[in-house]
């Protein structure tokens, strides 16, 4: 019985799998973050190229 307790105390290939499994996590983490960082970004230069396409179109043929 010792002999089994020592060697379930000794036996570290759980906390691998528990270590890359938080890994995955932070980086999941930091992508979303990233990519909602982004987004406003990306939303903010669509509207202003739309509004630049709508002056243009409006804007009176020379």
């Amino acid at each position: 019985m010792y002999l089994v307790l020592k060697n379930l105390l000794k036996d570290e290939s759980g906390a691998t799998a528990i270590e890359y499994g938080l890994i995955a996590a932070l980086v999941s983490v930091a992508a979303i973050g990233a990519l909602t960082a982004m987004g406003t970004s990306l939303e903010s230069m669509f509207t202003t190229v739309s509004d630049s396409l709508e002056t243009a179109v409006a804007a009176p043929a020379p």
